[in-house]
């Protein structure tokens, strides 16, 4: 009996080490003989010394042992500390999925990956199967899932109990005291409660609050680089899952990508280790939800409407576009100048502008006339003059008198305008050195640029081709789906080329804009298919593989006169309806019009030899109607005179432009695209606003 206690003693530092090498390795502290003996228990101790620390982990955690999800999910932590020791030491192989994954432009200068390496194309996500990454975006739909209830830890100990020898050292008695503990109470109340008149009135046990049940949060989350979103897994023992779920939370995570364990829609999940930021959302001012929000809605909160994955695929959409002009352009050989959004010049002769001023009044309007003549204002001029000698005479009000000088400078500011004016329209032709304003921040009138085409010419007749692309402004009070306050605009110059090569450009520029969304945004167009319009695809397909009609102005005024019972009349403007019928309904395909009536276009646009026409031409495609519009520019410096001197146009504007036609003048056409509406028409939308992304309408600039 000795020696087996001494062998049981031998034996219990072994168990609680753990260290059965550092033993093994140590044959000389032990006697050979009782070695072959204290080896035979040893393997067969091992058995329930195993099954015992896993009833010590069945009683203390009992949500551990019988949650096979939440075992599954702690597996990815020992590879996150992995991480974090790989980080700290670079040249460990850990960190190899960073360095996978930092092949995308996106991820350089942050170690967040960016969705659309993994999601796009839809097969791509194969490569990173068991990779850990960085992802960070904004969640769109959120789901909380119960984990299964934990089986009850009596119904443990009787499955656990056969496996157990009662006498086992393992099983100390205080275990088996509190166990049977319940049997106890049980059996004092059966003998004692009969003998006793009183009750015994037991002491009430403390009330131990139920733990908050174990779940998941299955989020889907965007960044805005792809249709397709990622599926996000987050167990709840990582971070609480009330602050993940209110759809718009921000959130940053590192884990590892794994298949996802129910087939599904999804091809790869994210199972979440670590939670490096959240951005929290106010859910009752949150204007987004699960439901779809129609596009006028959204307009009024165009800061978020980014987050909408339309909005989205069509800012990606415009990016392309933006990016495919560039590079056509550049190919060609052109050369890009920024043309100023402050002007002097009416770009057009006849447009509505808005004018650029610092000059305000109190109530925040502009001092202008207003109406008033002048006689009314001189009449104003004498009257305050008089109250302020009256005010100076009695010297009682300081104030008053200040407030009275300083009406009386403003109202001879605006006598002072009106007289200008009077004189300018006396006058043969308007002066613009004359300021327009008294102590304006610039000294004449200022506009914002309706066109940059003019400013282009310069340095087309300098450099060759060139070309431009910004925002152009029209005080257009005109309610209308594809014409706003603020639209941007693609313009082209080239030297030493006439109408026909201007026509030609624009037709292989309008094609190359085509091609270049087919090929790179085909996701984006997917979606715009399957969501707004069917026929997207197939229309710009269209575009491409057909030839381009080009005809005059007096030939689809015929073909329109049909139609809508037009007299064919020389002069009559068409319509957006006209056009659209030309080109949806009778040819089915981009058309140019050319040769318009010299009244139709701007001051300009070169002369043709008949004297009616001018060198210019519109491109007319479907959905969208005029999307480019082209000319010659004029450059005989006599027939220009002539024009501006018969449109009354105030000719000290243009005296830099037709510097142009005095010294070295060189034939030089050019078009504009309007960029927004080309967005219009690859997408198919029918208002421009949904493709601006903080469209300026009459009445409407929010932000």
């Amino acid at each position: 009996m000795a020696s087996q206690e001494s062998i049981i003693a031998s034996q219990e530092p072994k168990i609680t080490s753990q260290e059965p090498k550092m033993i093994s390795q140590e044959p000389k502290t032990t006697s050979q003989e009782p070695k072959m003996i204290s080896q035979e228990p040893k393997t067969t101790s091992q058995e329930p010394k195993m099954i015992s620390q896993e009833s010590k982990l069945a009683s203390q955690e009992p949500t551990v042992t019988s949650q096979e999800p939440t075992v599954t999910s702690q597996e990815p932590k020992m590879i996150s500390q992995g991480s974090k020791s790989a980080s700290q030491e670079p040249n460990t192989s850990s960190q190899e999925p960073v360095t996978t994954t930092s092949s995308n432009p996106s991820s350089k200068y942050s170690n967040r990956v960016v969705l659309k390496t993994i999601l796009e194309p839809s097969d791509r996500w194969k490569e990173f199967v068991d990779e850990r990454v960085v992802v960070g975006g904004w969640v769109k739909t959120s789901k909380e899932v119960n984990k299964e209830p934990a089986v009850p830890e009596p119904q443990q100990q009787a499955t656990e109990a056969p496996n157990v020898s009662p006498g086992h050292k393992d099983v100390r008695c205080v275990e088996i005291f509190q166990s049977r503990i319940p049997i106890f109470r049980s059996i004092a109340k059966i003998f004692g409660g009969g003998g006793s008149s009183h009750p015994v009135r037991e002491k009430p046990e403390p009330a131990i609050p139920e733990p908050p049940r174990p779940s998941v949060a299955y989020l889907l989350v965007s960044d805005g680089s792809s249709v397709a979103s990622l599926q996000v897994v987050v167990d709840s023992s990582i971070a609480p899952l009330s602050q993940l779920l209110p759809i718009g939370t921000c959130i940053l995570v590192e884990g590892v990508l794994k298949e996802p364990s129910m087939q599904g829609k999804h091809s790869i999940e994210l199972k979440v280790e670590q939670i490096l930021h959240i951005g929290k959302v106010e859910q009752d001012r949150y204007p987004l939800s699960k439901k779809r929000l129609p596009l006028e809605a959204l307009r009024d909160c165009s800061h978020f409407r980014p987050r909408t994955t339309t909005v989205a695929s069509v800012t990606r959409i415009s990016s392309a576009l933006t990016f495919a002009t560039q590079t056509f352009f550049h190919d060609k050989g052109f050369l890009y100048v920024q043309v100023p959004i402050i002007t002097t010049t009416d770009g057009e002769g006849f447009s509505e502008k808005f004018q650029v001023t610092t000059v305000l009044g109190k109530d925040g309007k502009q001092n202008d006339t207003g109406g008033v003549s002048l006689e009314v204002v001189k009449a104003a001029v004498i009257q305050k003059s008089n109250l302020v000698e009256e005010l100076k005479r009695s010297e009682s009000n300081r104030e008053a008198l200040a407030s009275a000088i300083q009406d009386l400078r403003k109202t001879n500011q605006l006598a002072s305008q009106l007289e200008a004016k009077e004189k300018l329209k006396s006058g043969p032709s308007m002066k613009a050195d004359k300021p327009s304003f008294y102590g304006d921040f610039f000294s004449q009138q200022t506009y914002l640029t309706v066109s940059g085409l003019l400013h282009l010419e310069s340095y087309a007749c300098a450099m060759g081709n060139v070309f431009s692309f910004g925002p152009r402004f029209r005080a257009d009070r005109k309610e209308s789906a594809k014409r706003i306050s603020e639209m941007w605009m693609v313009e082209v110059q080239m030297a030493f080329s006439q109408l026909e090569d201007a026509m030609n450009c624009a037709d292989e520029y309008f094609k190359f804009l085509c091609k270049w969304i087919l090929k790179n945004c085909s996701e984006d167009m997917k979606f715009v298919s399957k969501r707004i319009d069917k026929s997207s695809s197939y229309r710009l397909e269209s575009m491409i593989s057909s030839s381009i009609e080009k005809i005059s102005y007096m030939e689809a005024l015929k073909k329109v006169a049909v139609k809508f019972e037009l007299n064919q009349e020389w002069g009559i403007a068409l319509t957006p309806e006209h056009l659209s019928y030309l080109a949806e309904d009778v040819y089915r395909k981009p058309v140019i019009i050319y040769n318009y009536p010299k009244e139709l276009k701007p001051f300009y646009v070169r002369l043709n030899d008949d004297g009616k026409t001018a060198a210019a031409f519109d491109m007319v495609v479907p959905k969208a109607g005029t999307i480019i519009t082209g000319s010659q520019s004029e450059e005989r410096i006599d027939i220009l005179n002539k024009t501006i001197e018969e449109l009354r146009l105030p000719r000290e504007q243009y005296e830099w432009y037709l510097d142009l036609r005095r010294h070295g003048t060189v034939e030089h056409s050019g078009f504009s695209l309007g960029f927004d509406l080309m967005v219009l028409f690859t997408t198919g939308l029918p208002d421009v606003r949904d493709v601006i992304p903080f469209p300026r309408s009459r009445g409407k600039a929010n932000n």
